[in-house]
C-alpha cells in the first residue's frame, strides 16, 4: 500500500475542488467557454478538469446538446451534492476571513448610467475611503447586465426582470415627478390640469413617439393618460435633466434625481398631486453562502445609502416583494 502523503493529498483535493467548480460553472453558464471566463482560464483547461473529474468518478456528467451542455442522469445526481459541497467550503472560508481579515480584493459593481453618475459614483468613492484594501470597478450601462455571465459581484437594477438564481434585495421605490425650471414656468405658465400639458414643451426619452403619458394621482390612486408634445427627444437621462434645468421644457424625472433640486428651488414640481410610474430598485448578488466578506459589506453599505436617497417611497409593492423572494 502506498504511503499517504499529506502534501500530495492537499494538492489532489484542491485539484478536485477546482474540477468541481469547473463542472458547476459549466452547468450554470451553459458552456465551457462561459465557465472558462468565470474562472479566468481557457476552454481547454476546463475540458481537462471535467475529463479528470469524470475519470475520478467513473461516470459521464455532461453531454453536448444542440446549443448547450446537458446533464446526464449521473451528472444530475452529482450536481446537487457538488453545489452543497462548494457552498459549504466557501461559507467556511468566508467565516474564517470575516474573523481574521479585513475586506480586500476586487469588487465589480454595475448600475444604470443616470443613477450611477448621479448617486452611485459618490457612494463607491465613499466605500473605497472606508476600505483601503479594496479595489472597485463601477460599470455603468442601461442594458440589463447578466451578473453571472459578466462576473458582476453586485448589480443595481431599476425595474425589469429579477433573475431567480440571484438574491434580489429591495432597496426602495422612487416615483417620477413632472418638473420644470422656474424660468420656464415664468415664460410659459404653470399647467393646472393634466390635459394642459399638451400646450407645453415636453422633453422625453428617445426613441419614442408622442403616444401619451400615464400619470397617477397620489391621493386617490386614479390614473389618467394625457397627450404631450415632444419636439426634442434624447436617449440620455443625464442630458434630459440638464435640458430641464436650462428651461427647455417639462420632463418626468425620478424623485431621487430631482427632490434635492426641488427643495433648493432650482426646479419646481408640475401638477404635484400626480406622479409617473415609480422606479423600483433592487441589488442583485449571489446567495449569501457564496459571498466573500467584501461583497457582504458592499451590499450593506449600498442598501443604507440608497435607502437614504430623497423622494423614496417606504412601502415595497406586493408584486415586487413576491418577485424578489423567488
Amino acid at each position: 500500500m502506498a504511503k499517504w502523503n499529506p502534501v500530495n493529498s492537499k494538492i489532489e483535493c484542491m485539484d478536485t475542488l477546482r474540477a468541481i467548480r469547473a463542472f458547476l460553472n459549466s452547468v450554470e453558464l451553459g458552456s465551457l467557454s462561459g465557465a472558462a471566463r468565470a474562472m479566468d482560464t481557457t476552454q481547454p483547461t476546463i475540458s481537462k478538469l471535467l475529463a479528470s473529474l469524470e475519470h475520478e468518478l467513473g461516470a459521464r456528467l455532461l453531454q453536448r446538446a444542440s446549443s448547450r451542455l446537458a446533464l446526464t442522469d449521473e451528472g444530475l445526481r452529482f450536481h446537487e451534492r457538488a453545489q452543497r459541497l462548494v457552498e459549504d467550503y466557501d461559507e467556511a472560508l468566508a467565516d474564517v476571513h470575516a474573523q481574521t481579515h479585513t475586506p480586500r480584493g476586487l469588487l465589480r459593481l454595475s448600475a444604470p448610467r443616470a443613477m450611477g453618475e448621479g448617486r452611485v459614483n459618490a457612494m463607491a468613492m465613499a466605500f473605497l475611503d472606508m476600505h483601503p484594501a479594496i479595489e472597485l470597478e463601477l460599470l455603468l450601462d442601461d442594458r440589463f447586465v447578466d451578473p453571472l455571465e459578466e462576473r458582476i459581484d453586485v448589480s443595481l437594477r431599476l425595474g425589469g426582470p429579477l433573475p431567480p438564481n440571484l438574491v434580489a434585495r429591495y432597496v426602495g421605490s422612487w416615483p417620477r415627478w413632472l418638473v420644470a425650471a422656474p424660468r420656464y414656468v415664468a415664460l410659459h405658465g404653470m399647467p393646472r390640469k393634466p390635459d394642459e400639458l399638451a400646450n407645453h414643451a415636453y422633453i422625453r426619452y428617445a426613441p419614442g413617439a408622442d403616444d401619451g403619458l400615464v400619470l397617477h394621482h397620489d391621493r386617490n390612486g386614479r390614473s389618467v393618460q394625457v397627450t404631450v408634445r415632444s419636439r426634442y427627444r434624447l436617449n440620455s437621462a443625464v442630458a434630459m435633466l440638464d435640458c430641464v434645468r436650462q428651461g427647455a421644457g417639462i420632463s418626468l424625472q425620478p424623485s431621487w434625481a430631482v427632490a434635492d433640486l426641488v427643495a433648493a428651488g432650482e426646479l419646481v414640481r408640475v401638477l404635484p398631486p400626480y406622479s409617473g410610474p415609480a422606479q423600483h430598485a433592487h441589488l442583485l448578488y449571489a446567495p449569501r453562502r457564496q459571498q466573500p466578506l467584501r461583497v457582504r459589506m458592499l451590499v450593506e453599505f449600498l442598501t443604507e445609502r440608497l435607502e437614504a436617497l430623497p423622494g423614496r417611497r417606504l412601502v415595497e409593492p406586493k408584486a415586487m416583494a413576491l418577485q424578489a423572494t423567488r
